[in-house]
């Protein structure tokens, strides 16, 4: 009889307990920001499914701080990270690592899931390998470079012009060749990995035992990827590091956000390994 009273105990304490929350955080892109996971459909989409705006942490030289909305006490609740989207991978892991830091010290325990788009999910990793985001469940790239761009090369030769010609070039260049000098150091970081290089040394270094998902342009095979980043290099399991280690989705769209990453998050955050996550499993 007292077993019984005990476990009827136990059970009502449980039940008057709340739920444990999920909590995403939204990492954009090369020359996106935080806007771009609005002006994309995508906060619409999460929204219609009960994911509540928490707010945006913008990143600045002194620290970040929070832009709150009224969604921080949600049990499903989304956070966009806004960071200096052409500065060095380096800075940008600082920026991110900042804002890991004020998310679990204001969610303490509850299970974290991060989205990069692009460089932002090389950021998010490199963020993770480097020890950031103790409460990280799960990383989700879409159209994310791990094994770097040919088109960071480019970017690279476009810019490396000798002087005096390099004079000329600043005065007719224009705004997008003024972009293409600022962000030299992060197309360095870019590149394809060979020894020396910055992805080279990535995707070599032991990575947390998480649940990593690739969400890859295009369809498998010929013309796989898009026209920033080839297939092979969205996909996670061409990490050396990761190899057979990431779930992989593909989506027949262009390299920019679109609504249909909206949806692919939210079958992702709906299978078992991260709805277990909401009740304290990993």
């Amino acid at each position: 009889m007292k077993t019984s009273l005990l476990a009827l105990i136990l059970l009502a304490a449980s039940a008057a307990l709340p739920a444990r929350a999920d909590v995403l955080l939204l990492v954009h892109g090369y020359l996106g920001g935080a806007h771009s996971w609005d002006s994309s459909g995508i906060t619409t989409i999460l929204q219609q499914r009960d994911w509540q705006r928490a707010g945006t942490y913008l990143a600045d030289p002194v620290g970040v701080r929070l832009i709150p909305a009224a969604g921080t006490q949600a049990r499903r609740k989304f956070y966009s990270a806004d960071l200096a989207s052409e500065a060095p991978i380096r800075i940008q892991v600082m920026q991110l690592q900042a804002i890991l830091g004020a998310i679990e010290q204001a969610h303490p325990g509850e299970p974290l899931i991060i989205v990069g788009h692009s460089a932002g999910g090389v950021v998010a990793r490199t963020a993770l390998v480097l020890g950031g985001g103790q409460n990280v469940k799960s990383l989700i790239t879409i159209a994310s470079p791990h094994l770097g761009t040919v088109r960071a090369e480019q970017a690279l030769d476009a810019t490396d012009i000798p002087f005096p010609f390099s004079m000329v070039a600043d005065f007719f260049g224009g705004e997008t060749y003024d972009i293409a000098k600022r962000s030299s150091s992060l197309y360095l970081d870019l590149v394809r990995p060979f020894p020396g290089t910055f992805l080279y040394w990535l995707n070599a270094q032991p990575h947390p035992d998480i649940k990593y998902i690739s969400v890859v342009r295009g369809q498998t095979g010929a013309g796989w990827g898009d026209y920033v980043v080839p297939g092979y290099s969205q996909d996670m399991n061409n990490v050396a590091a990761l190899r057979g280690k990431a779930s992989l989705v593909t989506i027949p769209v262009r390299h920019e956000l679109a609504p249909a990453d909206g949806s692919v998050i939210l079958d992702m955050l709906a299978e078992p390994a991260l709805a277990a996550t909401a009740t304290g499993g990993k």
